[in-house]
C-alpha cells in the first residue's frame, strides 16, 4: 500500500481501465451493486477537509497521503441486490424480499472483490495505492457529496504515482506483525 504520492495527476484512461477490471470481479447475480464516487486534483480537498480537519493534519503521520491526486469513495448498494434477487430467475431464493433476508451481505462481499481488484490493477499499472477507512466525518462527507444514505461507505481508496521507489514508502506499524502460515489458517476436514 502507498502512503506517499507524487503530484502528478492519473489520466482518465487509467483511472476508467481500473475501474473497467474491477467490474469484472465475482458479483451475486451479476448484481455489480457497488460505485464509487471519485474526486480528482483540488476536489479531493473537500475529503480531507471532511475526514481530517486542518487542526489534526499537523501530528498526521502520512503527509504524503494528502497528495494523492484521486480519492475514490467505495459504495455498496445493499437495494440493488434485494431488487436483481426479486427478479424472476433469482426470485425462489427468497433473498428479493429484503437485506435482512440476506444471511450474508453480499454487497459487501462483491464491493470489496471489486475493491481488492482496483488495487491490484494499479499495482500492476505501476501506480500506487491504499485502501482506508472513513473512521471520522463521514455524515459530512455523504451530505457535502449527496451520497444517498442507504448505500454503505466502505472506505475510501487514494490513487496515484508513488512519490518514492517501492523499497523507500515505507509501511504501516501493523505491516511488522507476522503474517499467518497456511498451516494457521486451514483446518483440514472440519474445525
Amino acid at each position: 500500500m502507498t502512503r506517499s504520492f507524487a503530484d502528478r495527476p492519473v489520466s482518465r484512461e487509467a483511472l476508467d481501465h481500473l475501474v473497467d477490471l474491477a467490474a469484472r470481479a465475482p458479483s451475486a447475480g451479476k448484481t455489480q451493486g457497488w460505485h464509487l464516487i471519485v474526486l480528482e486534483g483540488a476536489a479531493t480537498a473537500s475529503f480531507w477537509d471532511a475526514t481530517l480537519p486542518a487542526e489534526r493534519r499537523p501530528g498526521f503521520r502520512w503527509q504524503g497521503l494528502m497528495s494523492a491526486p484521486v480519492i475514490a469513495l467505495t459504495l455498496a448498494d445493499p437495494q440493488a441486490y434485494v431488487d436483481r434477487y426479486a427478479e424472476p430467475d433469482k426470485a425462489r431464493s427468497g433473498l428479493g424480499q429484503s437485506a435482512d433476508a440476506w444471511p450474508t451481505p453480499y454487497w459487501t462481499v462483491d464491493a470489496s472483490m471489486s475493491v481488492m481488484t482496483l488495487l491490484l490493477a494499479a499495482e500492476d499499472a505501476g501506480l500506487g495505492a491504499l485502501f482506508f477507512g472513513v473512521f471520522s466525518g463521514e455524515a459530512e462527507l455523504r451530505s457535502s457529496l449527496g451520497i444517498p444514505a442507504n448505500l454503505q461507505l466502505l472506505g475510501a481508496i487514494a490513487l496515484g504515482w508513488p512519490a518514492l521507489p517501492r523499497p523507500e514508502r515505507g509501511e504501516g506499524l501493523s505491516a511488522r506483525r507476522n503474517r499467518r502460515s497456511a498451516a494457521e489458517i486451514i483446518h483440514e476436514g472440519a474445525w
